[in-house]
């Protein structure tokens, strides 16, 4: 990464944050995080209550870097071909013409995801790790960038369908809106329904693909290598957990960490960018042992306290 190519990332993150903000008062942290599941060419799963905002991130995001944007909301009786699309035999032609389904855009908000049937939820598999969908044995790519953000509904789990941890596993990122500060509020209550309509973008989608592969170039040493690999081995060590996270976890914590980096214009990784991102990028990809979770232990708190005993590295001073 070039001086120049490190101000632009960093001018252009903030601008892009500073963007999706004005549709999303007061949740910087969570706009930056979404960003950096962008940027890492990832995914990002939401779980929080209704009108929280979810719908809103997805469509700013997609508004401020020119895509496009598609929602399904995902139902019991959802289909794997209404997401990804169906091949129809057209009779005037008298050959097979594919209809592509809601999953071909920059960015796919995939609402109460847990409310749909395993077969379905497996749908989105293959488009979230190889970027493709496979309908009747023909492979179609979904285009650069893309990326699901998927929710769920913490409060009603009558009627859904838990997301098994291999699909836990796609999404780089797991975070919540939670509701404004009494300041941003207010602003909401006063300003219009829909603050993303009046949104303008600020890159293009091909300029997203070449922040992530600007983010590709940024350095890091060794020791922050091992700090990850630690944390990591840390996590499936631990007495209260049955399964920690996995090499794809420490993965991609270090893209993430990159993306990070870069966005504050620094061309290597320190460990306070693994501190940072370790909670949002792990804590989901843990499974609790059955007694501490009866036990009302969360995962976060396990991931805390390994982050409390993992000693950091030191950084070596410039000779």
């Amino acid at each position: 990464m070039t001086p120049e190519q490190s101000t632009w990332f960093a001018e252009t993150f903030d601008a892009l944050v500073s963007n999706v903000g004005q549709a999303l008062l007061g949740k910087e942290r969570t706009v930056r995080l979404a960003l950096t599941a962008m940027v890492a060419e990832g995914h990002l799963l939401l779980e929080d209550a209704p009108g929280t905002g979810k719908t809103s991130l997805a469509k700013a995001l997609a508004a401020t870097v020119q895509g496009t944007q598609h929602r399904i909301q995902f139902t019991p009786d959802l289909l794997p071909s209404d997401v990804t699309g169906v091949t129809i035999y057209d009779q005037g032609t008298h050959r097979f013409d594919f209809h592509p389904g809601p999953i071909f855009a920059s960015v796919v908000l995939a609402d109460e995801i847990n409310r749909a049937s395993p077969k379905t939820q497996a749908a989105l598999l293959e488009v979230m790790e190889e970027g493709n969908v496979t309908v009747d044995g023909v492979t179609h790519p979904v285009g650069r960038p893309f990326m699901v953000i998927a929710t769920q509904n913490p409060i009603e789990q009558a009627g859904t369908y838990r997301l098994p941890e291999a699909q836990l596993d796609r999404f780089l990122i797991k975070t919540s809106l939670g509701y404004p500060d009494r300041a941003s509020a207010v602003e909401i209550l006063g300003g219009a329904k829909d603050r993303t309509t009046n949104l303008q973008p600020r890159i293009t989608t091909q300029a997203v693909g070449t922040m992530a592969d600007i983010a590709l170039t940024v350095h890091v040493d060794a020791t922050v290598l091992d700090y990850v690999a630690r944390l990591t081995e840390a996590t499936r060590d631990d007495a209260q957990t049955a399964l920690g996270a996995s090499v794809r976890g420490g993965l991609a914590l270090v893209r993430c960490a990159k993306v990070w980096a870069a966005s504050q214009g620094r061309d290597y990784v320190i460990p306070d960018d693994v501190k940072d991102l370790a909670q949002p990028v792990l804590a989901h990809r843990l499974v609790l042992d059955t007694e501490a979770e009866f036990s009302g232990v969360k995962a976060a708190d396990v991931l805390e306290r390994i982050l409390e005993h993992t000693a950091p590295p030191v950084l070596r001073a410039a000779v």
